[in-house]
C-alpha cells in the first residue's frame, strides 16, 4: 500500500477489490440443472464454467440435449394462452416484480457476472445490471398499455432466445422483457460460457411468482441452440456471430418462424479534425478498451482526419499505456479478462495476421493468463484484416482520411452495418455524415450509449429486426393472420422463349429498366392473357439494379416531393382507368387507383421520432428507406396487387425491381406509360416479366437488393429466404393470398418494412 505522499506523487488508483463473497455462496447451491416449467431439474451431463480472470472453475451446469429443449419448449406452448390471455395490467405487474427483485440484488448480479464472464466490476456494476434492471420497467409500461399501443396484434406465441456471452444478463433483460410484456412465452438458452447470471435470474422468476412454463432456461453449447432453433417454436431471436446467423436463418427459411438477428460489427469511429480530441480518445477507450472490445457495437475501426492525426495518436498511445489491467473485481481496473481462452487465441492471430500484412501494433506488455493488454494497430489499409473482421478483444485499427466525403466511404467499407460513432464540435458535419454512414445506431460525441427506449439494431450483414422501444416491441408482436388461401406453385410461362414467327412484337410488352422500355435478354413468351411478354433474367436483374442505384435521389427527395409524383401518378391511373380495367377488371381498376392516392398520403406523414433515453440527448429514431427493393408481387390481383406493393415501397423512398404477376403480367407493363407521363424519375421503378422464381431466386442472391418482398408460394418464399441467407438482407414472405382490395391491401405493415430505423444520439448543452 503507497504511502500518502506517493499516492498524491504518482496520482495512481490504490486497490479497491470488491469481494466476491456473495457470489462465491450463491455458487454452493450447484450444480445446476435448467430450469423448465418453473422449477430446477436435477443435473445432468454437466461442463465446468470457468472464472476466465484466475482459471478457477466456477461451478457445473448441465449440458441441454434435444429431450431438454423439446421439455422446455413443451412447458412453454402450455402457458403461453393464460400468460397472453392476463390483463396487461397483470402482465406488468409480473414484470414490475422482476425490475424490483433485480434492483433488490444488484450487487450479487454484479459480482457474479465479473466471475463469470472477466469484465471489470465498473462495468457490470455501473452499466449492465442498472440497463437490465431498465428494460424491465420499461417493458412492464409496454405490457400495461399493450392494447392502446398495439391495437389488433397479438403475441408470436412460444420465442426461442439465444444471447452471446459479452453483455449475459443485459441481453437476457433485451430479449425476454418485449417478449412477455406482448403475450410470449420464452424458452432462453445462454452462452456456454456465461451461463451463471441467467440461472440467477430464474430464481427470481420463482420469486415473483410468475406462472409456470413462461419463462425456461436451458443451458448447453452450440448444439443446444442448434436443438432450440429447430424445435416447436414460434419465433427466434438471436444475438451472435455473423456466421451462425446465416445457419439461423437457413434453417428457419420456409418455417414461418419469426425471425430477428442481431450480428457482428465493425463500427468507424470517425475523428474530425474539429473534434475534442481529449474526449475523442476516452471514447476509444469506452469503446473498445474498457470492456475487452467484447461489444458488437464496438467501435475498433478509427478513422480519423489527416491533419489532427498524429496528434491524435500521441494522444491516443499516451492514454492506452495508463490503463489498469487486473482483477476484474478491483474497481480501479480498466480492462479485466478476455472470456475464454479460445477467444483470446482468436484475438492473438487476428493481430498476427494484420502485422503480416503490414500493420504496426502498439501494445504496452503481453498479457498472462487470459489477459490481452489494449493494442492499437496503425499503418495499415482498408482492406486489412484488423479493418475488415470482428475482433471482440481491445484491440483498435487506425487509419486516416483526408475529407468528410471519404470518411464516409471508409466507414461503409465494410460488409457490417452496426453502428457508429462521429467525432466533431460542428453538429451541421456530424448529422450530415450520420445521414450517409450505413449503420443502425450513430452516436455523435460518445460511444456505447444504450437506453431500453431507444431502437437497436443493424444493417446490412449485421443483422435486422430491432431491440427497445416500440420497433423491439413489434418485433415480439405479429399482425392478424392472412386468411386467404394458400398460393399454388407456378409453372414456367407457356410457350417457347423466342421471338414468334409473323407479325410484330406488341412494343409495350417489353422490360422497363431505368425509366425505358428494353428487350428481355431472355426473348419472348406467349402469356396467358395472349400477345408476347419478355422473358427476363439474370442479366436484366442486373441492369435494372443498376438503375434503380442510379436514382438515389429519390430516396433523398422530400417526402412532400415524392407525394406529388404519387398523386400525379394516381391522377394519370384515373385518367386511363378504362385501359386498366380492359386487362383486369373495372373493380379492381378502380380499387388500384384509390389505392394510389392511399400511398402518396403516406408520403410524408410515416415520421421518425424523438425517444425520451439519457439525459442532455436527443436520441432520433429515423425512418430510412432500404435503398434498393426486391418486389415478387402477388399473382392475385395481378393490377392491385402490384399497387399496392409496388407503391408503399417507393413512397418511402426506395427504389424497386419488381416482377409483377407471371400469369397476367400485362396489368403491370401497361403501367409503364403512366409513370413516364407522371414525373417519375428513371430507376425508380423497374420492371422484369418473366418466371418469378428464376427472377426471385436472383434477387435473393444479389448483394445490392438491401430487401426483398414475397407474396408467392411456400416454396418460392422458403427458397428465397434459403438463398438470401447469403446476404441476410430482411425477407418478408407471404405465402397465403390477401384480400387486397380490403384492410389487407392498405396495411401498416407495407410501411413499417419498407423502412430500417437508423437511432442517431445527439448531444447537447454547454
Amino acid at each position: 500500500m503507497p504511502t500518502v505522499t506517493e499516492a498524491l506523487n504518482t496520482m495512481d488508483y490504490g486497490p479497491a477489490p470488491e469481494s466476491a463473497a456473495i457470489a462465491l455462496n450463491w455458487l454452493t447451491r450447484g450444480p445446476f440443472g435448467h430450469f423448465i416449467n418453473g422449477a430446477f431439474t436435477k443435473p445432468g451431463a454437466v461442463f465446468d464454467t470457468v472464472n476466465p480472470a484466475t482459471e478457477a472453475v466456477l461451478a457445473q451446469v448441465t449440458q441441454g440435449t434435444e429431450g431438454d429443449i423439446t421439455a422446455a419448449v413443451k412447458a412453454a406452448h402450455k402457458a403461453q394462452p393464460g400468460w397472453a390471455k392476463l390483463p396487461g395490467h397483470q402482465r406488468a405487474r409480473y414484470l414490475y416484480a422482476l425490475a424490483r427483485l433485480l434492483q433488490k440484488r444488484e450487487r450479487l448480479f454484479a459480482v457474479l457476472e465479473v466471475l463469470d464472464n472477466g469484465k471489470p466490476i465498473r462495468e457490470a456494476r455501473d452499466i449492465d445490471v442498472p440497463l437490465a434492471v431498465r428494460h424491465f420497467y420499461h417493458h412492464a409500461g409496454w405490457a400495461e398499455l399493450l392494447d392502446d399501443e398495439f391495437p389488433g396484434m397479438a403475441p408470436h406465441g412460444v420465442c426461442g432466445q439465444i444471447i452471446p456471452w459479452n453483455f449475459p444478463l443485459l441481453m437476457l433483460a433485451w430479449k425476454v422483457a418485449p417478449a412477455l410484456a406482448a403475450g410470449n412465452t420464452v424458452v432462453l438458452k445462454p452462452a456456454e460460457y456465461t451461463p451463471l447470471t441467467a440461472l440467477l435470474f430464474a430464481e427470481l422468476c420463482i420469486e415473483a411468482g410468475l406462472p409456470k412454463g413462461v419463462v425456461n432456461i436451458v443451458t448447453g453449447d452450440g448444439s443446444t441452440g442448434a436443438a432450440l432453433v429447430a424445435a416447436e417454436v414460434d419465433k427466434i431471436a438471436f444475438t451472435g456471430s455473423t456466421e451462425v446467423g446465416r445457419l439461423i436463418r437457413q434453417a428457419t427459411a420456409g418455417t414461418g418462424k419469426a425471425l430477428t438477428l442481431e450480428l457482428g460489427g465493425k463500427s468507424p469511429f470517425i475523428v474530425l479534425a474539429g473534434a475534442d480530441l481529449d474526449a475523442a480518445v476516452e471514447g476509444v477507450v469506452d469503446a473498445v478498451w474498457f470492456n475487452q472490445g467484447e461489444v458488437c457495437c464496438a467501435g475498433s475501426r478509427i478513422l480519423v482526419q489527416e491533419s489532427v492525426a498524429a496528434v491524435f495518436t500521441d494522444k491516443l498511445k499516451a492514454r492506452m499505456a495508463r490503463l489498469r489491467l487486473g482483477d476484474p473485481l478491483d474497481k480501479s481496473t480498466d480492462i479485466g479478462a478476455v472470456v475464454h481462452p479460445v477467444q483470446l487465441a482468436r484475438i492473438r492471430a487476428i493481430m498476427a495476421q494484420a502485422v503480416e500484412e503490414g500493420a504496426e501494433l502498439h501494445q504496452p506488455g503481453t498479457g498472462e493468463g487470459c489477459f490481452c493488454p489494449p493494442a492499437l494497430l496503425t499503418g495499415l489499409g482498408a482492406a486489412n484484416v484488423a479493418m475488415q473482421e470482428e475482433i471482440f478483444g481491445p484491440v483498435a485499427a487506425l487509419m486516416t482520411f483526408r475529407t468528410p466525403v471519404e470518411a464516409v466511404e471508409l466507414a461503409n467499407n465494410t460488409r457490417y452495418g452496426l453502428s457508429a460513432s462521429i467525432w466533431t464540435e460542428s453538429i451541421t458535419t456530424a448529422l450530415d455524415i450520420a445521414a450517409q454512414v450505413k449503420a443502425g445506431v450513430v452516436w455523435i460525441n460518445g460511444t456505447n450509449m444504450f437506453d431500453a427506449n431507444a431502437p437497436f439494431g443493424g444493417m446490412r450483414e449485421s443483422g435486422f429486426g430491432r431491440e427497445g422501444a416500440r420497433e423491439g416491441m413489434l418485433a415480439y408482436l405479429r399482425a392478424p393472420a392472412i386468411k386467404g388461401k394458400a398460393r399454388a406453385v407456378l409453372s414456367v410461362p407457356a410457350g417457347l422463349p423466342g421471338e414468334a414467327e409473323g407479325g410484330d412484337i406488341d412494343r409495350t410488352h417489353k422490360l422497363y429498366i431505368g425509366g425505358a422500355q428494353k428487350r428481355p435478354d431472355g426473348g419472348y413468351s406467349y402469356s396467358a392473357q395472349g400477345g408476347q411478354i419478355p422473358l427476363g433474367g439474370r442479366k436484366d436483374i442486373r441492369n435494372a439494379v443498376e438503375a434503380a442505384h442510379k436514382a438515389a435521389g429519390w430516396g433523398k427527395a422530400t417526402g412532400h416531393n415524392r407525394a406529388q409524383v404519387l398523386y400525379f401518378l394516381a391522377e394519370n391511373m384515373a385518367a386511363r382507368q378504362a385501359d386498366l380495367a380492359a386487362l383486369s377488371s373495372k373493380t379492381e381498376a378502380g380499387a388500384a387507383v384509390a389505392r394510389a392516392f392511399y400511398w402518396a398520403a403516406w408520403a410524408d406523414k410515416y415520421d421518425g421520432k424523438v425517444h425520451s433515453t439519457q439525459g442532455a440527448h436527443l436520441t432520433l429514431a429515423l425512418k430510412e428507406p432500404f435503398g434498393v427493393m426486391g418486389l415478387i408481387c402477388p399473382e392475385e390481383a395481378p393490377l392491385l396487387g402490384f399497387i399496392s406493393t409496388l407503391l408503399p415501397a417507393i413512397a418511402m423512398g426506395n427504389r424497386v425491381v419488381a416482377v409483377p404477376s407471371q400469369g397476367a403480367p400485362r396489368a403491370a407493363l401497361e403501367m409503364v406509360q403512366v409513370f413516364d407521363t407522371s414525373d417519375m424519375p428513371g430507376g425508380v421503378v423497374n420492371i422484369v416479366t418473366g418466371p418469378r422464381v428464376d427472377l426471385a431466386r436472383t434477387l435473393a442472391q444479389h448483394d445490392d437488393i438491401a430487401v426483398l418482398w414475397v407474396f408467392a408460394d411456400s416454396e418460392t418464399c422458403a427458397m428465397t429466404e434459403r438463398e438470401a441467407s447469403g446476404n441476410l438482407k430482411p425477407v418478408w414472405s407471404e405465402n397465403r393470398a390477401r384480400d387486397w382490395a380490403g384492410s389487407e391491401g392498405q396495411s401498416r405493415d407495407f410501411l413499417r418494412r419498407a423502412v430500417q430505423v437508423k437511432t442517431v444520439w445527439v448531444p447537447y448543452g454547454a
